[in-house]
């Protein structure tokens, strides 16, 4: 049976078009689609369960995002010819479609939901992450799980001033923005990109642009789920409540935690006051009340809590720990602590503190990226850990969190545009959070600044970064944007804006929005009070450390590079790379060969000066060579009989045959007349000879050639021939 195939047709406006197909794949999934782009094709399944699990409270979403190795034609790197665990990449785009998705789903609705996107046809033009969020959000809109507002993300980039919708990886290249938004018809839902110092208004205009592309996507959707005839939902059973319970908690703890939260307390302080108002609350309830509706109390108490903080800032503009809406909290840094990396800071803002170290290396330490979507090196690259005890927490370690993946990627993008594009390092920039309440990884961004400084990379310009929070009430109006929040103010918050810049102007920047409807005159008051706290934080930093060290640590690897021809490549290798081994070994550096263009580009690495001019003096000598009819200084090293070995002063160790003949113009019997061990003289490069094949060098050629002696004329005379005849 040939299957019922549904489509609609996306219009990019430049002769690219985006294509949505269901009705061909996947069909037992709730939901499932295949979105085109060019050659780039995308299924992306949604399933959910039809009931919820007792006892959960939240959402139980999955999304999940993989790229085939076939759909480029390619096989898996490695030993093993199967794809495994998600790349970095990978994890990426399932945060940013997680977080477009999540907040857009029913408050009430627990029903575990997982959505699967799979790249299944790669296209080098089209870059596929970019339609990831518009696949999963159509195939919700194709089911019946209750996702009412849908949503789509594009990527905006900017060349020569010129704003374009999902541009190609090569106009990425020259492009001075590369964001990526995610909206739903009526708002913007999440932005995360990286700038090379853009102004707000730019910012807020490449958003914009962004928005009227997604409204086309978004309507396309509803235009295919009409032509399905889909026009309800499944229903689901809604979490519990009880009135009388919500009112019997906010009566009795409304007034306390208001209380609490206007007492400017430290976070464990606040948090155990909090705790002791809901023991004294669940003592107010009997057994058999907490036994059937325990969830329920605490539930009410986390709500209540939460208008509490609410509304202290918005009636009072006072925050938990006593700052106005636009202060930032104290600041206090310090360069070099560890005493033998590379490069090391420590960054504390209030309660959060981040430890950065650097560590330089050559082109051998690069980072690759082997994707069926993308494959190159990176030069420079952060990751950043975030252990349970920086929220005084007791947890098991299990790997790298997709948190840690997507807060490392973002201090990342936030600073590599200000490491100079001539930098020799490759860099890895390790950041440790030892305390956390809120904003760690804009701590990162400040503390890898510090670090860099400090290990004496030479950046375009320090960085600095800050958490912007937004508390608004839909019903009065009213709303307080606040400058670098709390962690306590994220979590009860509408909003978790992070903007990185220079003082020029913005690197990068992360913003998630969860409620429907954030105005622009919002995101345009948080990008302002952005600019002034990134500009003040700035200041501190400068305030630590000015300038970048001029040199790296004494203790720091230096590096050196060198280009040479290609044709010396193998020379400098050695047969089994015996030279190069030896040479590492005699001056203990590192050396790195790599081919560019058919030149060979070398990399020393070392910490003894002493060592890396040897290496440069090995190169040269294996590099150098004569030009016809040029003079050169050369030292005798072996004397012969029929001549003297010299070797050019230039290049030790590259040697010459001085003939006896070519000594002085004077016919010379013996070599030591004339040169001795050790001597020290110049020589004219005379090519090949052409009946030996070897090379010529003349001492004579630079000498004056002494004049032609005249030979004597014989004496004439005028006797006549004796003859025998004569008598």
């Amino acid at each position: 049976m040939i299957p019922k195939v549904t489509k609609e047709i996306i219009d990019l406006g430049d002769g690219r078009t985006i294509e949505i197909e269901t009705g061909k794949l996947a069909k037992q999934a709730d939901g499932s689609v295949v979105v085109r782009s060019g050659d780039c094709m995308l299924l992306a399944t949604a399933v959910s369960a039809r009931t919820a699990k007792p006892d959960i409270d939240f959402l139980p979403l999955t999304v999940d995002y993989r790229e085939k190795f076939s759909a480029a034609g390619r096989f898996p790197g490695g030993f093993f010819k199967r794809e495994a665990r998600p790349s970095d990449s990978e994890i990426l785009t399932m945060r940013l479609v997680d977080r477009v998705l999540r907040p857009l789903f029913p408050d009430d609705y627990h029903a575990e939901t997982q959505i699967m996107i799979q790249l299944m046809s790669f296209d080098e033009n089209v870059m596929p992450d970019a339609l990831a969020g518009l696949a999963a959000s159509a195939a919700l809109a194709v089911s019946d799980i209750p996702f009412y507002n849908y949503i789509s993300e594009v990527r905006v980039g900017r060349v020569n001033g010129q704003l374009i919708i999902n541009p190609t990886k090569k106009q990425l290249e020259e492009s001075d923005i590369d964001m990526m938004i995610g909206a739903s018809k009526d708002s913007v839902a999440m932005v995360e990109g990286e700038m090379k110092e853009i102004s707000e208004a730019e910012m807020v205009e490449a958003i914009k642009f962004a928005h009227e592309a997604i409204i086309k996507q978004v309507e396309a959707q509803e235009k295919m789920r009409a032509a399905l005839g889909l026009t309800s939902y499944r229903e689901y059973e809604s979490e519990k409540n009880n009135e009388e319970i919500l009112e019997r908690v906010n009566a009795f703890a409304y007034d306390k935690l208001y209380a609490i939260a206007a007492e400017a307390s430290a976070k464990h302080e606040r948090s155990e006051k909090f705790a002791l108002v809901k023991e004294e609350l669940k003592a107010t309830f009997t057994e058999e009340e907490l036994e059937e509706n325990g969830d329920l109390v605490s539930k009410y108490f986390s709500k209540t809590q939460k208008e509490a903080v609410r509304n202290l800032i918005l009636d009072q503009g006072i925050r938990l720990d006593g700052r106005k809406t636009t202060e930032i909290r104290p600041i206090w840094c310090e360069v070099d602590y560890l005493p033998s990396t590379h490069g090391s800071s420590i960054f504390t803002r209030g309660e959060t503190q981040a430890l950065a170290t650097v560590t330089l290396g050559t082109s051998r330490e690069a980072n690759v990226i082997d994707l069926p979507s993308d494959q190159g090196e990176e030069r420079f690259y952060l990751h950043y850990n975030f252990p349970p005890y920086s929220t005084g927490e007791a947890k098991p370690l299990r790997g790298v969190s997709r948190r840690e993946v997507g807060h490392g990627n973002l201090a990342q993008r936030a600073l590599k545009n200000m490491i100079p594009a001539d930098c020799p390092y490759t860099i890895r920039l390790v950041s440790d959070v030892l305390e956390s309440n809120g904003s760690s990884s804009m701590a990162t961004v400040c503390a890898g600044t510090l670090a860099l400084l400090d290990a004496g990379i030479q950046m375009v310009k320090p960085v600095s970064g800050i958490a912007m929070g937004l508390i608004s009430d839909a019903k009065t109006g009213r709303w307080a944007v606040l400058s670098d929040i709390l962690g306590d103010e994220d979590h009860l918050g509408d909003m978790d804006f992070k903007v990185t810049g220079t003082e020029k102007g913005i690197t990068a920047c992360q913003m998630d929005i969860k409620i429907e409807g954030l105005a622009y005159d919002i995101m345009e008051q948080a990008l302002k009070q952005a600019h002034e706290g990134r500009l003040h934080i700035l200041g501190k930093l400068v305030e630590t450390i000015a300038q970048p060290n001029a040199n790296v640590k004494t203790h720091a690897p230096k590096i050196i590079t060198r280009t040479i021809p290609g044709a010396f490549i193998g020379a400098l290798i050695g047969p089994g790379g015996k030279v190069i081994q030896e040479l590492q070994k005699a001056t203990g550096t590192t050396i790195v060969i790599n081919e560019v263009d058919e030149q060979g580009v070398v990399e020393i690495l070392g910490t003894d000066p002493t060592g890396i001019e040897a290496v440069l003096a090995k190169i040269q000598s294996i590099t150098f060579k004569p030009a016809m009819g040029e003079a050169y200084e050369v030292k005798v090293v072996k004397m012969l009989d029929f001549g003297a070995v010299v070797e050019y002063t230039a290049a030790p160790g590259n040697e010459v045959l001085l003939h006896v003949s070519e000594l002085a113009w004077e016919r010379t019997e013996n070599v030591t007349d004339v040169v001795n061990l050790g001597d020290v003289f110049q020589v004219k490069y005379l090519g090949l000879d052409p009946k030996t094949r070897k090379e010529k060098v003349s001492r004579k050629a630079l000498l004056p050639r002494p004049p032609k002696e005249e030979k004597k004329p014989e004496a004439k005379t005028n006797e006549a021939p004796k003859s025998e005849d004569k008598k």
